[in-house]
């Protein structure tokens, strides 16, 4: 008796599961689907931009709302136009961040970080969660540059 009430609750259960909504998503995964016809930002700027280091090193000691128009290469005409959003400090790191107004949704995060022995290092990005491209800056023999990227190269959805 006792095996004939087990193999009925199984068939019971079974029944129910087959009947329940929970697992109906027409067999796709709950994922965002990437766009990759998002418009982009950078469009009219090279795939690389030689950074300045030079032009951003004096907007770390900026005030938060302080109005910014910064030419962020020698040669290459790139000006980012805004207006300083936060700024932290600490004892080995400094973060700057800058809403653009000419480049529409568009935030620089520029880090700078010193390392033990006096030496310093650059890290940030320029980004729109809106576009579909955004500027990365890395290091290079011939000093920082500033690399075009894809939005999906960074985020996953």
């Amino acid at each position: 008796m006792k095996n004939l009430r087990t193999l009925a609750v199984c068939v019971c259960i079974s029944l129910m599961s087959l009947s329940s909504f929970a697992q109906s998503n027409n067999g796709q995964p709950p994922l965002n689907e990437p766009d990759y016809n998002r418009p982009r930002l950078f469009n009219n700027l090279p795939e690389k931009v030689p950074f300045n280091v030079n032009n951003v090193s004096s907007l770390f000691n900026a005030s938060i709302g302080a109005a910014v128009d910064l030419g962020l290469s020698e040669t290459v005409p790139f000006i980012m136009n805004g207006e300083v959003i936060a700024t932290t400090y600490t004892d080995k790191v400094q973060k700057l961040v800058i809403r653009s107004s000419n480049y529409a949704g568009a935030n620089m995060t520029i880090i700078k970080i010193t390392n033990d022995d006096g030496s310093v290092k650059y890290r940030g990005r320029i980004l729109s969660f809106k576009h579909g491209d955004f500027y990365e800056l890395q290091k290079s023999t011939e000093g920082y540059v500033l690399v075009k990227k894809s939005f999906y190269d960074l985020i996953n959805e």
